[in-house]
């Protein structure tokens, strides 16, 4: 190549080098006067301080705390006098960007500006809801005066199982923003909204809630609970018991933290005695777990660690701690559960309620390792006596004019759930047949049609579906 061919290509160089340059300082600069610069100009100007020598300090939390996280921010700027004006950001991608990162654009590219605070409804309680900050910044200070900015940022749905809330703390001054980090966290903790509340882990619609679901706490009377002679009295004392005398027994070097299995074929009253428990701990958390949403376990028993006195529910546990011998592979749900009930200290005061239908197939190291489940109790089919205690329970809303010893004598091997549906099949009856009368009579004719229907061949499925033979 001629000399004159290498000039031109080191001109072209030269020229394109200049381009970059010129490119990359035009979109470095942002206009004073627009919307990008009054947003980093308000936070620097609050704060004190140029945007590089910032500090920003974060607290993650699961994104069923959303409400305790806004909550804990509220009531620190309760604190700081109240009065506090929150403001939001404007632009795209916000949601995947931490502050400082979005200030940097909105200086350097004119990315970000000042916008409308996010807002959502999260639920407080079974039939409760308030308005919370899902994106949101407030200027207000630390605890010894000096300026500091609060965010909060709500759960992005796009990071799945990852995703969390926090609250972020800008300062000019790292122990500064520490300090402030800390006490709003305290606060979060202390008014911690649910505590003491029964919830369910799972996919839930309401509120938009996927994870938490706040239900209403049952309320049963102790005769609403059919069940053999003392067997809900071993079980009340081992949870209702425990949790009477806590403080004595922490005294004398006993653990609290305990296990209770109930296990019986299905439709006998497991769940049942389960909702009479958390209706008679009514000053506990209770936490539930049941199907796919086990796989929440660990984060539930620290929820429930954090929570106590608390109750931590896992039904149908079969369905995850099955006996390692019985097949190839292994669960790690199952791993899961047997280091959470070891992982809690003794001191703990929380209750395991695990129930099955198949106590033989469950897993050995669940079953007979005290510590883990020190209490099996077996919730058996009733017997003659409690097939009427529970046809009289059930009949208790209708007018039951029967005689009831010839279905006592015709039920025998029935669950409590076939003797409930064998109730609701006579009153249907009666009411497809436009017998008046209010409560509904049910009456011989009544009683033996529904349990003709329900013996015949053809519903021996669902028979089987109530837990009969």
């Amino acid at each position: 190549m001629s000399d004159e061919g290498d000039n031109d290509v080191a001109r072209v160089r030269a020229l394109a080098a200049d381009l970059r340059r010129i490119l990359r300082s035009a979109a470095t600069v942002v206009d004073e006067g627009t919307p990008a610069a009054e947003l980093v100009a308000r936070v620097t100007g609050h704060l004190g301080a140029p945007l590089p020598e910032l500090i920003l300090v974060t607290r993650e939390f699961a994104p069923w705390e959303h409400v305790n996280v806004h909550r804990g921010v509220e009531r620190y700027l309760t604190e700081r006098g109240g009065g506090h004006e929150w403001f939001g950001i404007a632009g795209a991608n916000r949601s995947s960007e931490e502050l400082l990162g979005m200030l940097a654009r909105a200086r350097r590219e004119g990315t970000f500006e000042p916008g409308a605070v996010d807002y959502k409804t999260e639920a407080v309680g079974p039939d409760e809801a308030e308005e919370v900050v899902q994106f949101g910044l407030v200027e207000t200070t630390a605890p010894d005066g000096t300026p500091v900015l609060v965010a909060v940022r709500g759960m992005n749905p796009q990071h799945g199982p990852m995703a969390t809330v926090r609250f972020e703390v800008l300062a000019a001054d790292r122990a500064v923003a520490g300090a402030v980090r800390d006490r709003i966290e305290r606060l979060v903790l202390a008014h911690d909204v649910l505590r003491g509340q029964v919830l369910s882990f799972g996919s839930s619609e309401y509120r938009g809630n996927e994870l938490v679901t706040f239900l209403p706490r049952p309320k049963f009377a102790s005769s609403d609970v059919v069940l053999p002679h003392g067997v809900l009295a071993t079980i009340e004392r081992h949870t209702v018991g425990i949790a009477e005398h806590a403080e004595r027994l922490r005294a004398v070097g006993q653990h609290l933290k305990r296990g209770l299995l109930l296990h019986g074929p299905p439709g006998t009253g497991k769940t049942h005695t389960l909702r009479y428990l958390m209706g008679r701990l009514d000053g506990h958390t209770v936490i539930i777990l049941t199907g796919g949403a086990m796989r929440f376990i660990t984060k539930a028993a620290e929820l429930a660690r954090r929570l106590q006195p608390s109750l931590l529910v896992l039904e149908d546990v079969d369905l995850v701690a099955q006996d390692r011998s019985m097949g190839p592979g292994t669960n790690p749900l199952l791993f899961s559960l047997l280091d959470t009930m070891d992982g809690l200290g003794a001191d703990a005061d929380v209750t395991f309620v695990l129930t099955t239908n198949r106590a033989r197939d469950l897993e050995k190291a669940l079953a007979d390792r005290p510590g883990r489940v020190d209490l099996a109790v077996e919730i058996p089919k009733p017997d003659a006596a409690g097939r009427r205690q529970l046809l009289e329970l059930y009949g208790r809303d209708v007018d039951l004019r029967a005689d009831l010893e010839p279905v006592v004598a015709q039920t025998d091997g029935v669950t409590a759930s076939f003797i409930k549906e064998l109730l609701r099949r006579a009153v249907l009856h009666q009411l497809h047949e436009g017998v008046q009368g209010h409560p509904v009579p049910v009456d011989d004719a009544a009683l033996a049609r529904a349990l003709r229907e329900m013996n015949d061949s053809r519903a021996t499925l669902t028979k089987s579906l109530l837990g009969s033979a």
